[in-house]
């Protein structure tokens, strides 16, 4: 449109005059199109101002959260805060090139700040755990030291010992916290176990029926055994071997052909 504009005023300067009101006539439809043009992109830069105003206040709104939220220690929930603003970050619109670059950056640097101290917190627990790590490594090869258990009192007395200073060792690096606890709950099994049978030996119910079962067994024998007497005694050879034992074929309800019960159809 400037092209155009200047080209107007050449061709007004140096080309072939025309008559006042084709000029004039002319210069309105020139000068018509120009303002409508004008008038558009006025409207154009204005909402887009706007736009990029609000999306400016959007995130000029997240990086105050964001910067709040870097000096935090309670690493849980800020890391979760950040994960919340960061979706907020996506779904809000764009501003202009040069201003969201710059809206990035600060937004970018606060989480920076917080998830550097987080992990120079991680990496400072984590050598605390480590050490705490090889305190429990000795104590699973003491508990070890107790199985096979033999000496019940003695198993459970040096057990609550390992259980004691394993409580206060403190907590191991998460990636190790299965097997270790795995390895001290073994020991802890084989002990209880142990435990469950010793008091089954001592069950006094226990202890009466199998005396009760015994005493019925030890009955049962004497009389056998002076039923055997008496028949030795009186000669009777038929009582001294004892009651025959009844062949197959000569069961009640066989028949010899089929050896099956007579009382069933053959199939």
């Amino acid at each position: 449109m400037n092209d155009l504009f200047e080209s107007w005023k050449t061709a007004q300067k140096g080309g072939i005059r025309l008559g006042r009101s084709n000029e004039d006539a002319l210069w309105k439809r020139f000068r018509a199109a120009r303002t409508v043009f004008d008038r558009h992109r006025r409207a154009y830069f204005s909402q887009l101002d706007s736009t990029n105003s609000a999306a400016k206040s959007a995130k000029e709104k997240l990086i105050a959260e964001a910067e709040a939220l870097s000096s935090s220690t309670d690493w849980g929930f800020a890391a979760g805060e950040y994960r919340r603003l960061m979706d907020e970050w996506k779904a809000s619109p764009r501003a202009s090139r040069k201003d969201d670059d710059a809206l990035w950056a600060r937004f970018r640097a606060a989480q920076d700040v917080f998830f550097t101290h987080r992990q120079a917190a991680n990496e400072e627990i984590d050598q605390e755990y480590a050490a705490n790590l090889t305190v429990k490594e000795a104590l699973l090869v003491e508990a070890n030291s107790i199985l096979p258990v033999k000496d019940l009192a003695a198993a459970k007395k040096a057990l609550q010992s390992v259980r004691d200073r394993w409580e206060e060792a403190g907590k191991v690096p998460r990636a190790e916290m299965g097997r270790i606890e795995a390895g001290l709950r073994k020991v802890e099994d084989a002990v209880r176990n142990a435990e469950e049978e010793n008091w089954q030996r001592s069950n006094p119910e226990t202890k009466a029926r199998t005396n009760s079962a015994l005493s019925q067994l030890e009955a049962a024998i004497s009389g056998l055994q002076d039923d055997l007497a008496k028949a030795e005694k009186a000669g009777d050879q038929r009582k001294i071997k004892g009651p025959a034992r009844p062949s197959r074929r000569g069961r009640p309800g066989w028949t010899r052909s089929s050896a099956r019960p007579a009382s069933f159809p053959s199939q």
